[in-house]
């Protein structure tokens, strides 16, 4: 195995145990996380208020150690709140640039589907091409630039879809449930003790356990994560049949085959293995997929959900062997 894909795999485990320190279970979402980092793309994240979504990007960015930032959408978020603006120096006698939130590596987007398209759209630039045009004047964002965008799904009042083309800009969408029992009454004692998850952030106790110039340096080594050319065939094969099935309005685009790839070879690294097995692309199919399809009205009506249609899309390709 190369020895650099090893630091690459030490990192992400490193960093599952740091984030472990704050977040308690929640497991599959801290991995699927770290898939979205490790292969430098953006994130959805949807769970009901009070699941630690917020929480969980603050650790991310304490232990990686990236620069954290945090945008609440509401309706009235105009997309210079997010991208900034000129603003005239009297005493320069000059406009000078006022940088937005959106200026930083790890950006929190609160509640993303609370603001028009129009405040939506200011984020489309970023998150494709990591460049934000102000006055027309374009302004380079860090390489480790990441969007995890939460959404609400309980509330529909006051929101706004987001459009098929942003959605589409998100690696994956990872659903945080609610912690099980055990979890919850750890998460209870430790609030009323001096160990509460927030406490062990701000203590310091989470230490960094990279840099953002280690971090893009050592993401390049996912390239030593072997996909044989079936698992290729067959990740493009489970991508192409969302277009076909009968279920489906809104079939998954390309890039959603190169998505599916891509988080593929992060997982295997996350899980100690420098190739891809069928599994992976299986494990990663939902969160990568649901939030490109479209579901005909019929089918929604009769109560089908886009996981169920996953299912039975991955029982119907052929698994390679």
């Amino acid at each position: 195995m190369d020895t650099n894909l090893e630091h690459l795999q030490d990192l992400l485990v490193t960093a599952r145990r740091e984030i472990g320190k704050v977040i308690i279970g929640q497991q599959p979402v801290v991995d699927l996380a770290l898939v979205a980092i490790a292969t430098n793309q953006h994130a959805l994240i949807e769970g009901v208020p009070g699941v630690a979504k917020t929480l969980l990007v603050r650790t991310l960015a304490a232990v990686l150690g990236c620069e954290f930032g945090r945008i609440q959408f509401t309706p009235d978020l105009m997309p210079a709140d997010i991208t900034g603006t000129h603003v005239f120096n009297l005493a320069r006698n000059e406009f000078t640039l006022v940088k937005g939130p959106v200026f930083t590596t790890f950006l929190l987007a609160d509640e993303i589907n609370r603001a028009p398209a129009k405040t939506q759209s200011a984020l489309l630039q970023a998150m494709q091409e990591r460049l934000v045009t102000i006055d027309r004047e374009t302004h380079a964002l860090p390489a480790n630039f990441t969007v995890f965008a939460t959404q609400n799904p309980v509330e529909s009042e006051g929101t706004y879809p987001l459009p098929e083309a942003q959605r589409d800009r998100f690696l994956l969408k990872v659903v945080m449930p609610c912690p099980d029992r055990d979890d919850e009454l750890t998460l209870a004692r430790r609030t009323l003790g001096t160990d509460s998850p927030e406490r062990v952030l701000a203590s310091g106790e989470v230490q960094p356990i990279a840099t953002p110039e280690r971090l893009a340096a050592l993401r390049a080594e996912l390239r030593h994560v072997t996909v044989q050319p079936e698992l290729i065939a067959y990740a493009v094969d489970v991508v192409r049949a969302t277009r076909t099935n009968e279920s489906v309005l809104v079939g998954a685009g390309p890039r959603a085959s190169q998505a599916l790839l891509l988080a593929a070879r992060a997982l295997a690294a996350l899980q100690d293995r420098d190739f891809v097995t069928p599994d992976d692309v299986k494990f990663l199919a939902g969160p990568v997929l649901g939030h490109r399809l479209v579901l005909r009205p019929e089918f929604e009506l009769e109560g089908t959900s886009i996981g169920e249609v996953v299912t039975r899309i991955l029982e119907g390709v052929a698994v390679p062997r």
